[in-house]
This record gives structure tokens, C-alpha cells and sequence, in this order.
């Protein structure tokens, strides 16, 4: 199954670098960003053709060890040709075409603020957090109108669930990304 990216809106803190641009055109193909997801996963020094049988697995929806010739060859020649040198000139990956060895630069790591792993099942973080300030309110406003139960629990009680719910729902959000981030 292929990962899937949220690209964010951010912008990188530092003025050095890749534009914004040069950013997006490298993230805008779905070759591009499993090249870099891949090589985040498997580290640096990767072969072209190792690269290339993985994303050939990944669109073919097969396991590597299916993945034909003909796939794979298709793959190898778009990377080759096209996505590994467009990468290479953005300054986010090394790549030697004589060698058919590539690693990711220290320019990669600026990447990384503009995607968001995000699997099929689940949401973005941003309308998870929506949904809880929602879910909070309605519970507050049922208290402040005098619905029953929820008029019988004071206002202390409300701030400290919420904050108990925020503080939860961060911890859970930090080691669910650390435990997504790319590589």
C-alpha cells in the first residue's frame, strides 16, 4: 500500500535553501515523494534499481518480489531520466548516475515540514483537534443552558476534563508522529 502525504501550508523557518517553489514541484509528483520516502525508511548509499522496485511495488499494489520487469524498468527509466535529477537540482538528494547510488542531503530534512504522514484510516490532526474543541463546547454549553446530567457537574470539573483531554490527545499526537515520521 502506498503511504500517503498531507502537504501543510508552513513555511521553513530558515531564508537559505530551496523556495517554497523549488519545494512544491519536488512534492508535487508522487515518485518524488516516494523516492524520499523511501530513502528515509532505508537510509543513504540506496541503489537506483532497489528504489525503483519498491515504487513499482507501491503503484502496482504487489509485494517487491512480484514486481516485473517490465514495472520495474518503467520505474528505473522515470527515475533515471526525470525524478532523480529534478531531486538532485533542488538540492535534496545525492545522486550519482554512474554509480546508480542515491542519499539524501541535509536540504531533505527541509522537507519534512511540509508533509504530514498520514495513513488511510485515519485524520488529519488538525479536524481531530476540530472535533474534540466541538465535542468540548457542546459539553460546556449543555452545562451552561442546564441540561441534566451535565448541569450537575461543576465548571472546575469541565476545565479540568478538558484540560485532561487536550493533554492526552497531545501526548497521543506527538508519538503518533514520531512514530509516522518518514524514515
Amino acid at each position: 500500500m502506498t503511504p500517503q502525504l498531507a502537504v501543510t501550508e508552513e513555511a521553513p523557518s530558515e531564508d537559505t535553501g530551496p523556495s517554497r517553489d523549488e519545494i512544491f514541484t519536488a512534492l508535487s509528483n508522487r515518485r518524488r515523494r516516494n523516492v524520499i520516502i523511501y530513502l528515509k525508511e532505508h537510509g543513504d548509499d540506496a541503489r537506483v534499481r532497489d528504489i525503483a522496485e519498491q515504487l513499482a511495488a507501491w503503484e502496482n499494489e504487489v509485494d517487491p518480489v512480484e514486481v516485473t520487469y517490465k514495472q520495474r524498468k518503467r520505474v528505473y527509466t522515470a527515475l533515471h531520466q526525470s525524478h532523480l535529477p529534478k531531486l538532485a537540482k533542488s538540492g535534496f538528494i545525492a545522486y550519482e548516475p554512474d554509480r546508480g547510488i542515491v542519499s539524501l542531503t541535509e536540504e531533505s530534512r527541509r522537507l519534512e515540514v511540509y508533509l504530514e504522514v498520514v495513513s488511510e484510516n485515519e485524520i488529519l490532526w488538525s479536524e481531530y483537534y476540530v472535533g474534540l474543541a466541538v465535542v468540548c463546547g457542546l459539553l460546556g454549553g449543555a452545562a451552561w443552558i442546564g441540561t441534566v446530567p451535565f448541569a450537575s457537574v461543576s465548571g472546575y470539573a469541565y476545565a479540568v476534563l478538558f484540560a485532561a483531554l487536550f493533554a492526552v490527545s497531545g501526548v497521543v499526537h506527538r508519538t503518533v508522529t514520531r512514530r509516522n515520521r518518514v524514515g
